[in-house]
């Protein structure tokens, strides 16, 4: 009896997790919870719902332990209590389509029957960026990009997108990426390219995915301040650059240091692209990066001096 007692129990506690996502908004709130910390004024806005109806919705999901929850000044700002979650909600949407017949036919109305091109799994586009023959862009709405993306990515929100087309190479494949494997953004982004005349592809799932498989990621907060900064002169290499570069650096620096940031916490990268040597436009060495270690054609912190390296 002690031992049924026990497995009831431990089924009455499982239940709290299946509890805590029976309304869809509050799997609305996981999935961008996922992409970064956020705070319960962004989220509402995010979600079309009110402040206090978001918030009530958070303090379920806090309740089971799904979320955290910090304080900065008047504002609190939630995260995905860990990576495990972010899992758990992936699966949810693989489990639903698999056996429920209306998610299929609404994830192959919205995203298969847009796709011409069979998407990129993760390791091809790692191969592709290996190669150097792609162009990532990350069509999220900036905030989300700043909290963390794929490392090299360039941030082209999807309302951005059609004036900036511009600053994307016409010889190379351009891969959208978005939230997940259910977001809409990045088929939408698909239709514009290949419209313009780009060769365009997404890529299967999206960042919290790529981040769980252990892929170079960025996940410093001031990357987006420094990928926005140089994302006009990501063609520009040579001494002028590494001035230009240099200066970036120390007011971001300054910038990190005045709020009590460690610029290189966890070997993440201060500016856009990570230690993956490519810059957000898909080139190898011409991209100003910053990184714990010193790298050819980045640009490192060696105490208060600032030294740059020309690619090999």
């Amino acid at each position: 009896m002690a031992g049924r007692a026990a497995r009831a129990e431990l089924h009455e506690q499982f239940a709290r997790i299946g509890k805590a996502i029976s309304s869809p908004r509050r799997i609305e709130l996981l999935e961008l919870l996922c992409q970064g910390e956020r705070p319960v004024d962004a989220l509402a806005r995010a979600t079309g719902m009110g402040v206090t109806n978001a918030s009530q919705h958070l303090q379920v999901l806090k309740a089971a332990q799904l979320v955290t929850a910090r304080r900065e000044g008047t504002r609190v700002h939630y995260r995905a209590a860990d990576d495990s979650v972010c899992r758990f909600t992936s699966e949810l949407g693989s489990v639903a389509r698999a056996r429920l017949a209306e998610v299929d036919r609404l994830a192959r109305e919205y995203l298969d029957d847009r796709d011409a091109l069979e998407p990129l799994t993760r390791r091809e586009l790692l191969e592709r960026l290996r190669r150097g023959d792609v162009v990532v862009i990350d069509v999220r709405p900036r905030d989300e990009y700043a909290a963390g993306h794929i490392a090299g990515a360039l941030s082209l929100p999807l309302a951005e997108l059609p004036r900036r087309l511009r600053e994307l190479p016409r010889r190379k494949l351009i891969v959208a990426y978005c939230r997940g494997p259910y977001c809409i953004l990045a088929p939408q982004a698909l239709a514009l390219l290949r419209a313009r005349g780009f060769s365009a592809r997404r890529l299967t799932d999206g960042f919290p995915e790529w981040r769980a498989a252990g892929h170079p990621v960025s996940l410093n907060p001031w990357a987006e301040d420094a990928g926005r900064l140089l994302q006009r002169r990501a063609h520009v290499a040579g001494d002028r650059a590494a001035r230009r570069g240099d200066r970036l650096l120390r007011e971001l620096l300054g910038r990190a240091r005045a709020h009590g940031r460690d610029p290189h916490v966890g070997g993440a990268a201060l500016l856009d692209g990570g230690t993956h040597r490519l810059d957000a436009l898909g080139g190898q060495g011409r991209h100003v990066l910053v990184t714990g270690p010193l790298h050819a054609g980045h640009l490192t912190d060696r105490g208060d001096t600032m030294h740059s390296v020309q690619a090999g």
